[in-house]
């Protein structure tokens, strides 16, 4: 039997395990979550789960989960949890089902394990291939997939803060694809959207929010992207100590054109301010901008003079 997943066929697994939000595990539509007996079964299976196809040494896992209170007994004890996991997820079949024994540890087989986590990445990767028309539904359904957080019944564990750490980096990515995909379509507003999310999780993130002013731009709203990028370079001064790459600059240029286009005294003022900056330079013929406007020295400093007269009285 097979099913679809992000428009690829997959086989029918043997149990399917939600990492995202409550942790949850079913084989054959029934939940098998209540019998995994107590937290320690759980977060051995959802250790297991994180490292999804690859050993996990029994040292490794109770490093984890035991640290310095680790005795004598404790590989007993981590071998009897493990043999109640498997009487749980795969009765009658302990050497063939999901969880194996592979060399000195255990492995949860990938084909066996219908795993939410795994079927996020693999949208990911399947939209990273694919024309954008293709990849928006792709990611969107990723997003909506990884909506509530991981791990969400380990709030409390460092070890399940740094999957989360991890996946985090993921899923911005991910809204941040989703965010360029939407402006290529010429969806502004869905990648307005996702790039404020993608802003809010990592406020970092220069490529969050390069897309974020540029989907401004893409939908008309200058004085929203020139807001965007204040609060950009103020987060980057205050955290970073430097300024905004060349990228961002441009779209911010971009939009002060924008705005000044949209206002015919704002836009007097920044020809004159392009035109005396770039020969001031050293160039001898002003350019873009400032070249469309046919300005002389002369002209630009009556203008920029004429507006600081305005400003002060309006102070």
């Amino acid at each position: 039997m097979e099913k679809i997943v992000g428009n690829t066929p997959e086989l029918s697994k043997a149990i399917s395990v939600r990492l995202f939000g409550l942790f949850e595990v079913r084989r054959n539509g029934a939940s098998l979550s209540a019998g995994m007996g107590g937290c320690k079964p759980r977060h051995i299976l959802e250790i297991l789960l994180l490292n999804l196809g690859s050993p996990v040494s029994k040292s490794r896992i109770i490093d984890i989960l035991w640290g310095s209170s680790a005795g004598g007994g404790t590989v007993a004890t981590l071998e009897s949890y493990v043999s109640g996991i498997r009487r749980a997820i795969q009765p009658g079949n302990t050497k063939n089902g999901p969880l194996r024994t592979a060399n000195g540890g255990y492995l949860l087989d990938p084909e066996l394990v219908d795993l939410d986590l795994s079927k996020f990445r693999q949208l990911v990767r399947n939209a990273s291939h694919a024309s954008p028309e293709e990849a928006y539904p792709l990611l969107a359904e990723a997003l909506e997939l990884s909506a509530d957080p991981l791990l969400g019944s380990e709030l409390a564990a460092d070890w399940a803060d740094e999957a989360r750490t991890r996946h985090l980096a993921e899923r911005v990515a991910a809204q941040i694809h989703a965010a360029e995909t939407a402006a290529l379509l010429n969806r502004p507003t869905e990648s307005v959207r996702l790039a404020r999310a993608a802003v809010a999780s990592d406020p970092l993130n220069e490529r969050a929010w390069t897309v974020l002013v540029t989907a401004y731009e893409l939908a008309g709203l200058p004085a929203e992207g020139l807001s965007a990028y204040a609060r950009c370079r103020r987060i980057f001064d205050r955290d970073l100590g430097c300024a905004p790459g060349p990228a961002l600059q441009a779209a911010h240029l971009r939009l002060l054109r924008q705005r000044a286009e949209a206002d015919v005294e704002l836009s007097e003022v920044m020809a004159a301010l392009l035109y005396l900056g770039e020969t001031l330079s050293g160039r001898r013929q002003p350019s873009g901008f400032a070249a469309e406007a046919g300005l002389t020295r002369e002209h630009a400093g009556r203008i920029l003079d004429s507006f600081l007269q305005r400003a002060r009285t309006a102070v």
